[in-house]
């Protein structure tokens, strides 16, 4: 699953470097690749604008969450960008498919090779991330964006619940419920239901197949009825006959 996330986030990567026209992208954000659910792993794309008419953005640094911390954590590729992945000890280990994971991914560096983000566009980096959390309905992330002039600029302020967005938020990915209950539910609810249906069909067929014998049944008596009639009848006029001829004769 993890694999083929990442291979459609690397077509993605590949065209990241999008001309920035919407104050939408004004600061760091993440957003994740189809949907990012609670206790599974999903591809989250950080997407980094350029703020600035004469500098570039030339190195990005994500700080994961040590309250959340995840366990697997595998940056992408981008073309034009070196990375450097730095793990830390954890204050308590984590359990993950049975294995206990002492160490995680605290924080993922991508420095340009060249240009890095020009001013007026946008870069997209993505990363495969899990596993998320169960108990929390987001995931917040610190970004640290350095410009080729030296300036740095830092996205690591949290929003209050009810308060109006600060001027340098950090990244936040909002998590989904988990919905493989609600699907294994569906597959047995449809397995009924089509067996339902097969039965339904069969009793409608075997309805049809008796039904349709009574028909033929009723036509052949009918016929026979009718042959039967149509013979008394003539044997009647025959019988009549017979007595008129006698009764002339006579």
């Amino acid at each position: 699953m993890k694999v083929s996330r990442l291979a459609a986030a690397a077509a993605v990567a590949g065209s990241a470097v999008l001309v920035l026209s919407s104050p939408a992208f004004a600061h760091v954000t993440v957003q994740p690749e189809g949907t990012a659910a609670k206790g599974g792993y999903a591809v989250v794309n950080f997407r980094v604008p350029n703020e600035r008419d004469n500098a570039s953005t030339t190195k990005l640094e994500i700080n994961f969450p040590t309250d959340h911390p995840l366990s697997s954590v595998l940056p992408q590729e981008v073309p034009g960008w070196k990375i450097a992945v730095t793990k830390s000890k954890l204050a308590k280990p984590l359990e993950v498919h049975g294995q206990q994971i002492s160490e995680a991914v605290s924080k993922v560096t991508w420095t340009a090779e060249d240009k890095g983000i020009e001013p007026g566009y946008i870069q997209q980096f993505p990363v495969s991330v899990g596993v998320l959390p169960e108990d929390a309905d987001e995931v917040v992330f610190k970004a640290i964006q350095t410009y080729s002039n030296k300036e740095v600029v830092r996205w690591i302020e949290v929003q209050a619940e009810g308060a109006e967005e600060p001027d340098a938020p950090a990244p936040v990915l909002t998590l989904s419920d988990a919905s493989d209950g609600h699907s294994h539910g569906s597959s047995t609810d449809d397995a009924s239901d089509d067996s339902d249906d097969a039965e339904a069909t069969a009793a409608t067929s075997e309805a049809s197949d008796s039904s349709g014998g009574s028909d033929t049944t009723a036509r052949v008596l009918g016929i026979v009825g009718i042959v039967v009639g149509a013979a008394g009848v003539a044997y009647g006029v025959l019988a009549g006959r017979r007595r008129t001829a006698t009764g002339d004769a006579s």
